[in-house]
């Protein structure tokens, strides 16, 4: 179906780095692991010139609560993701790639080490390719479950065989990145959309989505809904579009809140995210950040406490504890949060939380203690009244059931 036949063009035809990075600029591609930095921006950024070794990173980690695309594109289109990464190492000047993979993906690195030898065996890899100066290597890494990982520096120090810690920036990648040379990381989603913009040009990619958004995204939609999975649509398409492909609510429930890009970004209310345009620009507007593309659903029968106990214990769990305010203060955050949910909230409580969740927010090396923090704070924005009747009653608002005890198990 048309696989390598851009690599082919671009080193059979000399395409420069000059003209494939505006071809990307044109696109409006824009990172798709949840910064959403412009993709032909960022490869600019590499000293392309520059002697000595470079490298190109494909970030596949997808430790997000809530995403599962990544996931996909490694079983299932494995080959356009290795075709992405070639043309990136050809563009940035790189003779070296690596591929981070989820340590828990088992079939997904299957899959992406077969098709890697598939490329090798039939010349897309390696030596001279396609009988050009060109000579591009690619190997698998895989990682070892830790979410701070997805952190692009962390990233690079797993891949040198470090602890997985964030590193200050600057210096940035792009001039200090992997074994203290130019690096440039991008996400599987986003590499795997190179070829296409090639083929079809940056243009037509662009007028799929909205201006500044270009192109389709995948958006893995989970929770209450009848049709859980992954979807690719327009960039713009509004939220009650993307809810009927995935089949409307459950047990014909009414839609209470979504998380809109994973569990690190803030919660919209369901009646106010209907019509917001899934784009990077108009999910900002509404408050939120379309971060991977992670749509989590949650009708009228949700506990927001619950549901927020079980977030604040994943932050405080995956904080790599570099940093004091995230080390220490994600553990107030579930601490607190977990009182609450289980009966022994006092009235101090919600205004503990919020200022223990400012406390942490911007005030760490990487946006973990950003995204323990971005949780608390829209959840008692907008459902306060929850949380203070699990403190004034001992009981859930919604159906008034009994909660457990600090004792029993947590239930969720």
């Amino acid at each position: 179906m048309g696989g390598y036949k851009q690599l082919e063009r671009v080193l059979k035809d000399g395409i420069s780095s000059d003209d494939i990075i505006e071809e990307l600029k044109d696109s409006a591609l824009r990172g798709r692991g949840g910064a959403g930095f412009p993709t032909g921006l960022k490869w600019s950024f590499m000293p392309r010139r520059m002697p000595g070794s470079k490298y190109i990173v494909c970030n596949s980690d997808e430790g997000e609560p809530g995403t599962c695309k990544d996931r996909d594109i490694l079983r299932f289109n494995p080959h356009q993701l290795i075709e992405g990464m070639i043309i990136a190492g050809y563009t940035i000047g790189a003779q070296s790639g690596y591929n981070y993979i989820r340590g828990e993906f088992y079939e997904p690195i299957d899959r992406f080490e077969a098709a890697l030898k598939e490329a090798y065996e039939a010349g897309y890899l390696g030596k001279e390719i396609f009988g050009s100066k060109f000579s591009f290597d690619l190997y698998t890494q895989m990682g070892a479950g830790a979410y701070i990982c997805g952190e692009e520096t962390a990233l690079l120090e797993s891949l040198e065989g470090k602890k997985g810690q964030p590193r200050y920036k600057p210096p940035f990648p792009a001039g200090f990145g992997l074994y203290g040379r130019p690096t440039t990381i991008n996400n599987t989603e986003t590499l795997a959309s190179v070829p296409v913009i090639l083929e079809k040009g940056g243009d037509w990619f662009h007028e799929i989505g909205t201006p500044n958004n270009g192109g389709p995204k995948i958006f893995s939609v989970s929770g209450h809904v009848n049709n859980p999975g992954n979807f690719e649509v327009p960039m713009g398409m509004p939220f009650s579009e993307l809810l009927a492909l995935a089949g409307g609510m459950k047990d014909g429930n009414k839609i209470k809140t979504v998380i809109p890009g994973g569990s690190s970004t803030p919660i919209i209310p369901g009646e106010e995210m209907m019509d917001v345009p899934l784009s990077y620009d108009g999910i900002s507007k509404a408050g939120s950040m379309l971060g991977a593309g992670s749509v989590i659903v949650m009708d009228e029968t949700t506990c927001m406490v619950r549901a927020l106990e079980r977030i604040a214990e994943f932050y405080y769990e995956e904080s790599c504890g570099q940093c004091t305010p995230c080390r220490e203060g994600t553990g107030w955050l579930y601490r607190v949060v977990k009182r609450i949910e289980h009966g022994e909230g006092k009235q101090e409580d919600l205004d503990k939380l919020v200022d223990v969740a400012h406390n942490i927010d911007g005030n760490t090396i990487c946006a973990l203690g950003d995204a323990a923090a971005a949780p608390v704070i829209s959840f008692i924005k907008h459902f306060r009244e929850e949380f203070q009747y699990h403190i004034d009653h001992g009981r859930c608002m919604c159906g008034d059931t009994a909660i457990p005890e600090m004792g029993e198990a947590q239930h969720g």
